[in-house]
């Protein structure tokens, strides 16, 4: 299996192999030796050389094919379908997918379909485009994301290899507690930013590389919503895959603007920026609010705030605030109780689900609450998050047996624990004949650990870096990794006598 250039059309020539019979170790290697060498040649200014690499990874098979196992296997929305209302959740499909892009030749972007997440206040709008125009965007974005990779600042941290909202948090950390003795914060927000970019700025700054003119369709695309075709002159439809990287193409060159004027840390389109004083705050106002209206965008008017720390703000689900001379992060209290009020909300509208099933559901998404706020000043909220389960569970387990007593309860929903008493639990048994007790799992258990920030601009994408990133692999902290039932639960196994 090789990678070769053809002179028109997406990816390289006919496969034969199955899905299965791919050698994804391979796949990997070759596209990320090509990404290298685009990140490389940018450094060195090669620009030359940078199109045609550019143009390579466009026709690289190996580049297709990682794609499409990126957008159909990997990717959150694999089961959320365009305006085409197909999925790709088999072998077969799959393959199908690379046989007819490998063939295409001439590309024609199509509308995205509208859809709507629940937000604390109100919704979100995303644009889900159709699954060909996913596996070209990511094919497009390959290509383009390490050229950028080797040219962005390296005060950000949203949608960018290797890095994480945690990268951002610890480095906002690091400027309120650091000697430049920063007490002021401006806490930016964007007005409807990913709907308001301009199309002639993102194009400008893209610039004559290979894969503008695909950009082009899919900002002209449009949008359908309730089966009627919107037209969009602004804006990059957020659910795109190539629109993380568009918008930080966007927004790059922020922190240059204020370099020496004030702290900058950058998460996507969240803005915070410190100072010791609120005068320097307020200087740097305007020149954000011109950097942002040369790319048709402007600050949120009842959002953006000047804050001193020791009345706390809000970033990326965490709360930020000076507690005894000591700037802290704990777990953000409206994200806390969104939490529970999901979990309780379920429970009301599951009052017959089996205890089995219901440790099955909540346990994944208690894991992936903790994981997220466990390098935070987080085990008091860990342990006061625990009690209102226990709780919420008490009560679920008391209307399911109304004509039983409370201890006929307890011995039949909660048992005594490593964490010690009231552990929900519950008991089934598999064909061999073997007991197991699934519980729910107990944040408070979760130990505390601090994440270690990404050094300066370093990125995947820079060969002389592959030593760093190995460790850095190596050394991130991680929940235990279980297999089997215990990926989603706690199991004690004990043997039917």
């Amino acid at each position: 299996m090789k990678d070769r250039a053809i002179t028109d059309g997406i990816g390289a020539g006919e496969p034969t192999e199955q899905w299965s019979d791919i050698q994804w170790k391979t796949i990997v290697r070759r596209v990320k030796s090509l990404r290298q060498r685009i990140f490389r040649a940018t450094q060195m200014q090669k620009w030359n050389q940078v199109r045609s690499l550019m143009k390579l990874m466009l026709r690289s098979y190996s580049n297709l094919l990682l794609s499409v196992r990126k957008v159909t296997q990997e990717n959150a929305g694999k089961g959320t379908p365009g305006i085409d209302r197909q999925l790709a959740l088999t072998d077969k499909s799959r393959m199908a997918l690379v046989r007819r892009l490998s063939k295409h030749k001439i590309w024609q972007a199509k509308p995205v379909r509208r859809v709507y997440i629940p937000k604390i206040k109100g919704k979100r709008p995303l644009g889900i485009p159709t699954i060909s125009d996913r596996i070209v965007q990511m094919m497009v974005k390959n290509a383009l994301e390490p050229s950028w990779e080797a040219r962005f600042e390296p005060n950000s941290y949203g949608f960018r290899p290797g890095r994480s909202c945690h990268d951002a948090i610890k480095h906002v950390w690091q400027r309120l507690n650091a000697s430049q003795n920063d007490r002021w914060v401006l806490d930016a927000d964007i007005r409807a930013a990913f709907d308001n970019i301009s199309h002639c700025f993102i194009l400008d700054r893209v610039g004559l590389v290979p894969g503008r003119e695909l950009i082009k369709q899919w900002l002209k695309a449009g949008y359908v919503e309730a089966e009627v075709f919107h037209a969009t002159e602004r804006g990059v439809p957020q659910g795109g895959v190539v629109s993380p990287l568009l918008s930080n193409v966007v927004f790059d060159g922020l922190q240059q603007l204020l370099a020496g004027k004030a702290g900058f840390i950058r998460y996507a389109d969240d803005l915070v920026a410190t100072a010791p004083s609120r005068e320097k705050i307020e200087a740097i106002v305007p020149l954000i609010q011109g950097f942002l209206q040369e790319r048709g965008l402007e600050l949120h008017p009842e959002k953006t705030r000047i804050v001193s720390v020791q009345d706390g703000f809000n970033f990326l689900g965490f709360h930020v605030q000076y507690f005894q001379g000591k700037c802290l992060f704990k777990p953000q209290k409206e994200k806390v109780l969104q939490l529970l009020q999901d979990v309780r909300l379920w429970l009301r509208t599951h009052r017959q689900t089996k205890a089995l099933d219901v440790i099955t559901h909540l346990n994944p998404i208690l894991n992936g609450w903790a994981n997220y706020y466990r390098h935070a000043v987080s085990k008091q909220t860990f342990s006061y998050v625990d009690h209102q389960l226990w709780k919420t569970l008490w009560r679920w387990c008391l209307r399911r047996h109304p004509n039983k007593g409370r201890h006929w309860v307890k011995r039949k929903y909660f048992m005594f624990g490593e964490y010690g008493d009231w552990q929900f639990f519950a008991k089934f048994h598999t064909p061999e004949g073997v007991e197991l007790e699934m519980r729910l799992k107990r944040l408070a258990c979760i130990p505390i650990e601090r994440h270690v920030k990404v050094r300066g601009s370093a990125s995947p994408d820079d060969p002389a870096l592959n030593e760093y990133w190995e460790q850095r692999r190596q050394r991130k902290p991680t929940l235990k990794r279980m297999t089997a039932f215990e990926d989603n639960c706690d199991i004690r196994k004990r043997i039917l006598k």
